[in-house]
């Protein structure tokens, strides 16, 4: 992973002049493990003091102290326009000719006056005390604080010899995650960044700190003018202190998620600050920028879970008391292991550049990628015809810097994350919930996790643990363990017999953790789950057309759509073995269902598109069938499906299926561009159909890729059956809530299969994504976003067509 971003962008002067072989054999260093061997002192007193001594010997920067930056801020140009425009504007509102340089003097005093509540105001020394202090606190909180020195010394390269300012853009887990960028720093003779840190944290004394740290203040919502408009003044503040500091060659250190992940997955990614960044290229202020993505895994965060919030309780805000209690709370505890890893730095303006020379198409949105093929609203040519059009036109120049800094932003964090380590906490809490959700005794289980870790591996995901796995996974277990149940079992061996407590909060803990895994198994997950539809879906719609002709009409009200949603399994395979004996092809068994490959990957292509509030399946200079297929390559090479020699001719399309159009604009290509287009491996590779391998261990496997998925699956057809409740507007917040309740309900009552499904997170992301999908429209009322039914899906009919897409790629 330590050229991965450069690689990716093709940028090779950055994988030239910082990557070389021999830094991934320099191996990881705990930074909070001191001695004095880390000191140019030796002796008795020497191993007494070492802390002091390291902490003493560290190069604290002198260029990272800013000079005249108030001054130069406020005389800048940008700065003198936004002022003279506020001014008349105010003027013009007071009605008042003649006091133009009365309003540009009271505009100036409050531009100083947020400035000086937004400015750092780096202190050396206390840069050095508050190290030693957090390297004392860190040895009580954790078990190490892992780094790989081979990361350390590209970006201490990078620094030393590029002479640019550097922008660290870390994934957000914890509160500490600021500290420890600093810390590592620091420890590493690094210049300190400057912090974009939000404004809620801007209380009495913490927020001295934090400026004597780096840390600088911005609001967490730019619009806080009374009348809800953008607030120019501000913004061109911001925009110039950034422009300044990256100037003067200062690090900044920016969270592109804005706020901590609450699920254990990424958030999507905020560019406001990025932009800025990007701009003082654009504007010639800057002349270039070292990108450095940063991804960072804790075995167990601080802050232990975010089951409050999760239960749809509002985000308490930082307050001394809190921060008091949280720290009493750390020092009686331990939280295990931390993995820090800094991504090789590329040059903002080689990306840039290279993004000029590439045609940009704009962005199908979520309604005009799926609408067509979930209710059959247009011809399918049209829709075709339509996104040509959109490919072909030309992106005027502010599209063209928003798709730029949208992308950015987005593949920064795809990198980050796919950077982070996998902890054992993360394997263990994935294994609990869905592999051995009713139980499994300790042997097995140690088993399974080091079966997993191979896994891991093999998909080029690091690890952020080490040693005997039975070891680790006791550990784990120590750490999980007010969210698992260990009983003594019966066999003659006296094993441990462990299973995930099922109460909602032990749940959503185990899922917040289990999700660090989310980003290593989704392509082979979505597409195990597109195997599930090929499976399942001929019986979902027929139960849903069994049960409409039982009502009479289609669903007569949300309580037969909800007894529908939980229809037995053994129903389901029922319905499947008659419908396969009284098809056209008679196969006898499932072993017999040849799936093509190319319609495999288009089928998998629409439910990634469709959880795009969920994850990032690929990064932005890749393309979703790339990594599909990958996908599909590597399960073929690890026997899970196979690749069908015979029959290949029998395949045909069934009289009662619906005709397969090319759904998406991207072309499906089998082939490398080196390949010429007459080999014959292009044409065996693009007519390969595929079989589900059914030995025990394959279909095991198969089943831990499908159970990854339910829980969000289940939760998005929760939301399809609640649509139905909504038969007039209300604000978005009370449809929001209702909807959680609704879900939580089901959870609290034991009726849904999978308790992780009620998260408020998850909840958000499916308001948001029927909003995209164009099942939900909005619009304002009195600063009030309120949700109606769009005209779409008013017909019942069309609510049920999208109950049975969600259903058709669910285990059921």
């Amino acid at each position: 992973m330590l050229n991965v971003c450069a690689e990716m962008c093709e940028i090779p002067a950055a994988t030239d002049q910082l990557f070389n072989p021999s830094i991934p054999s320099l191996g990881l260093r705990n930074v909070i493990y001191i001695n004095e061997t880390h000191t140019r002192q030796r002796g008795w007193l020497a191993r007494r003091l070492s802390y002091v001594l390291f902490v003493m010997e560290r190069d604290v920067h002198k260029d990272m102290f800013t000079r005249n930056v108030v001054d130069n801020v406020l005389n800048s140009s940008r700065m003198e326009a936004a002022i003279l425009k506020v001014a008349t504007e105010m003027e013009a509102v007071a009605s008042q000719p003649g006091h133009e340089h009365k309003a540009v003097n009271k505009v100036k005093q409050k531009a100083r006056a947020f400035l000086q509540e937004m400015v750092a105001n780096v202190s050396p020394a206390f840069i050095r005390l508050t190290g030693w202090v957090l390297l004392r606190l860190f040895n009580g909180f954790f078990w190490s604080i892992q780094i790989h020195k081979g990361q350390l010394e590209m970006v201490k390269k990078a620094a030393s010899e590029r002479k640019l300012p550097m922008v660290f853009l870390p994934v957000h887990k914890s509160h500490i995650d600021y500290l420890l960028i600093t810390l590592i720093l620091f420890c590493h003779n690094i210049k300190a960044p400057h912090i974009a840190a939000g404004n809620n944290l801007s209380i009495p004394i913490l927020s001295t700190v934090i400026r004597k740290l780096g840390g600088f203040f911005i609001r967490r919502k730019m619009e806080e003018t009374k009348d809800g408009k953008k607030d120019i003044l501000y913004r061109s503040l911001l925009h110039a202190y950034t422009e300044e500091l990256l100037r003067q060659q200062q690090f900044l250190e920016v969270f592109l998620e804005g706020t901590r992940s609450r699920s254990g997955k990424p958030f999507p990614p905020r560019a406001g600050m990025l932009s800025i960044v990007v701009d003082t290229l654009f504007t010639g202020a800057v002349g270039d920028v070292l990108v450095v993505p940063v991804g960072i895994s804790y075995d167990r965060i601080i802050e232990g879970n975010y089951n409050s919030e999760q239960l749809g309780k509002p985000k308490k805000n930082e307050s001394w008391w809190g921060i008091t209690c949280g720290v009493f709370r750390m020092l009686r505890k331990n939280y295990g292991c931390v993995r820090v890893d800094f991504n090789q730095p590329f040059s903002l303006k080689e990306y840039l550049d290279t993004q000029r020379s590439r045609h940009i198409p704009p962005p199908v949105s979520l309604e005009n990628a799926l609408m067509p093929y979930i209710i059959s609203a247009q011809p399918d040519g049209q829709f075709e015809e339509q996104e040509e059009e959109e490919m072909d036109r030309e992106v005027p120049d502010e599209l063209f810097r928003r798709h730029v800094i949208t992308n950015l932003a987005k593949h920064v964090l795809f990198t980050a994350n796919k950077s982070s380590a996998i902890m054992s906490t993360h394997i263990v809490a994935c294994l609990l919930l869905y592999r051995h959700r009713q139980g499994v005794v300790l042997s097995k289980l140690v088993e399974d996790f080091f079966n997993m870790k191979e896994e891991i591996l093999s998909r080029d995901f690091d690890l952020g643990f080490s040693g005997n796995s039975e070891d680790v996974v006791m550990r784990a277990l120590h750490l999980l363990e007010k969210c698992v149940n260990v009983t003594s079992s019966a066999n003659r061996n006296g094993e441990f017999t462990i299973a995930p407590c099922q109460t909602v909060p032990a749940l959503f803990e185990l899922n917040f953790y289990s999700n660090g895994l989310f980003l290593v198994f989704i392509p082979d997950a979505i597409i195990g789950m597109t195997n599930g539809r090929f499976l399942f879906v001929s019986c979902s719609c027929s139960v849903l057309s069994c049960k409409s002709q039982r009502l009479g009409s289609a669903f007569t009200n949300e309580q037969d759509i909800y007894h529908l949603v939980l229809f037995p399994a053994c129903s389901i395979l029922s319905l499947q073995r008659e419908l396969m004996t009284e098809s056209a092809h008679q196969h006898k068994d499932r072993s017999c269902l040849l799936l093509s490959q190319e319609r495999l990957i288009h089928k998998a292509a629409g439910l990634s598109h469709f959880l795009t509030n969920e994850v990032a399946v690929a990064s932005p200079c890749q393309t979703i069938y790339q990594v599909l297929n990958d996908a599909v390559a590597r399960l073929i090479q690890y026997g899970v499906i196979y690749v069908a020699e015979e029959d290949q001719e029998e395949l045909s399309s069934s009289p009662t299926e619906e005709p397969w159009p090319k759904k998406f604009s991207e072309p499906l290509s089998w082939r490398s561009d080196e390949e010429d287009e007459d080999s014959d491996f292009g044409e065996e590779q693009r007519d390969r159909y595929v079989k589900v391998s059914l030995s025990a261990e394959h279909q095991e496997f198969f089943i831990f890729l499908q159970r990854l998925l339910s829980p969000v699956l289940e939760a998005y057809s929760g939301a399809a059956v609640f649509v139905h409740s909504l038969s007039q507007p209300v604000p978005e917040s009370d449809y929001t809530l209702r909807l959680f309740r609704y879900l939580l309900t089901r959870t609290e009552r034991g009726v849904a299969a999978y308790g992780e499904s009620a998260t408020h997170y998850l909840v958000k992301n499916t308001v948001k994504t029927f909003k995209e999908l164009g099942v939900l429209k909005e619009r304002r009322e009195n600063r009030v976003t309120v949700l109606e039914l769009s005209s779409t899906f008013r017909p019942q009919a069309n609510r049920n067509k999208l109950l049975q897409y969600i259903l058709s790629f669910t285990l059921l």
